[in-house]
């Protein structure tokens, strides 16, 4: 959902400024997507895909909560998990989607 309010609105609580957030099957973008960030986002569902929405919320807040202790920011923590590593590290790939290797995220402590 493109020129969404869920990100400004969730923006008020995030360490980081949202422009746009996966939600279960629903990508919420506060403008139009770049394909950046659309590649972005699927990245993410398909973790979200992999582990059935509800364990991807366990290990998304269980990698900030801990990041967060071991570097007392919530920014730096962010960019940390695991999830994002991956979604950040591959975003700019055109190709990365077709190639992905399920479970890929797991493997950034």
């Amino acid at each position: 959902m493109e020129n969404s309010w869920v990100p400004r609105v969730l923006s008020y609580i995030a360490p980081i400024s949202i422009g746009a957030i996966t939600i279960g099957f629903i990508v919420f973008s506060r403008g139009e997507m770049d394909e950046k960030t659309r590649r972005h986002e699927t990245i993410h569902f398909q973790q979200i895909l992999e582990t059935l929405f509800i364990g991807f919320l366990i290990l998304y807040f269980y990698d900030w909560v801990t990041k967060y202790f071991k570097y007392s920011d919530g920014t730096i923590a962010y960019y940390n998990i695991r999830a994002e590593k991956e979604a950040y590290q591959y975003e700019d790939n055109e190709t990365y989607l077709q190639t992905r290797k399920r479970w890929n995220w797991i493997k950034w402590k």
